[in-house]
């Protein structure tokens, strides 16, 4: 290897890139990549409510195959940094990992394959042998992701730019780097569940209508099995996440109860048909004596999955070889940026071991880094040789 992936994941981690601030992470890459001869875009996205997002696209070459890399440079916030053993923006190095926010999600990651990008063009002349790399990166990931990777999607292909396969760098291993590859994701939705009573003193039941009884009654039918899973995915579950009835006295039965709640899904549903059988299953439960109604949030993480075909065979063969794992293609977790990507080309999940993102002291370990970017060098030889 020419490039060092530890120096760039030091780099990037020094940058206080929490969103929505940038903290000159976009800059960095900037900089790198056009170094070594990348065309390098910038591109701030916001829109009213929100705050402005950095956004970088980066492509050397000019014909097709297009090989995207993507990720975020944005973190979560590090918590109590008196919590931290090494500085959350240190980057520091000791025990064999580097620490500080963002080094598993997913600085660590763009570090990897941007090292294995600048090694592949050092031994090819300072140009893909055929066809194209690029980056498509945002600040705006961990947060409400409406001004990042989806409009610089939509950014990139009003300029013509078609791409033919993603490689999205979110840590996606268990346990360690070649056990899992993420070829798919469940669908979020969330929602409220409205129960309206009436109103009264504790001491006369009689003459209210306590609509925490029915929010108990709909809160267990709701919780049933929603299906058995499917050939790719687990059994789709749905999970409340908060009870409230905004009721401060002890001797006031409250007019109203709310519940929120998630659904992960699989591909046994489209959202429309989840919520008439979740709508349906109230009804039967309310059996017309609770008041209810939903109150369902916009969502844009529509279940998905990137069949196995060639490309898959390609990452798994890579794996293999670097690593001597043959990862499992899992479905499992939260939402990513893969759910906007997987519009324009296929995409599969593959970076480091993410048991410590979001954590205090966040860390990967330095052999980790280096063996993540011989994995994306070997994806970026077997796909343009």
């Amino acid at each position: 290897m020419t490039a060092d992936p530890v120096a760039i994941s030091r780099d990037l981690i020094r940058c206080r890139s929490v969103t929505p601030e940038d903290g000159g992470a976009i800059a960095y890459l900037q900089n790198v990549l056009a170094d070594a001869g990348f065309a390098v875009h910038r591109a701030t996205f916001a829109e009213p409510g929100t705050a402005p997002i950095e956004n970088l696209y980066a492509r050397i070459g000019t014909e097709q195959p297009n090989l995207v890399f993507a990720g975020h440079t944005d973190v979560v916030p590090p918590g109590n940094e008196a919590a931290w053993r090494h500085p959350p923006f240190g980057g520091e190095i000791a025990g064999g990992k580097i620490y500080g926010r963002g080094a598993v999600d997913m600085k660590g990651g763009i570090a990897c394959f941007v090292a294995a990008a600048l090694d592949h063009l050092a031994a090819s002349g300072g140009k893909p042998k055929r066809g194209s790399i690029s980056l498509l990166i945002t600040g705006d990931e961990e947060s409400v992701a409406v001004n990042g990777t989806v409009k610089l999607l939509k950014w990139a292909a009003e300029r013509g730019e078609t791409f033919d396969h993603c490689i999205l760098g979110e840590p996606s291993n268990v346990e360690a780097v070649g056990d899992t590859i993420k070829a798919g994701r469940r669908g979020s939705l969330n929602g409220t569940l409205i129960v309206t009573g009436r109103q009264g003193h504790v001491a006369y039941p009689d003459r209210a209508d306590n609509p925490i009884r029915g929010l108990t009654t709909l809160i267990a039918a709701l919780q049933a099995p929603l299906d058995d899973g499917s050939e790719r995915f687990d059994p789709s579950h749905l999970e409340f996440t908060s009870v409230d009835v905004g009721n401060p006295t002890v001797n006031l039965i409250p007019g109203e109860a709310r519940a929120r709640f998630n659904i992960r899904y699989n591909d046994c549903h489209s959202q429309t048909a989840l919520k008439t059988l979740i709508e349906r299953r109230a009804e039967t439960a309310a059996a017309g004596r609770v008041h209810f109604s939903f109150d369902w949030q916009p969502s844009n993480a529509d279940v998905f999955v990137t069949k196995p075909g060639p490309f898959t065979d390609l990452a798994v063969a890579a794996i293999a070889e670097v690593t001597g794992r043959k990862p499992k293609l899992s479905t499992s977790g939260g939402t990513s940026d893969a759910r906007f990507i997987k519009d324009y080309c296929p995409v599969l999940e593959f970076g480091l071991v993410g048991q410590t993102m979001h954590q205090v002291d966040e860390c990967a370990p330095v052999a980790d880094l280096v063996t993540l970017t011989a994995v994306y060098r070997r994806i970026i030889g077997k796909y343009f040789g």
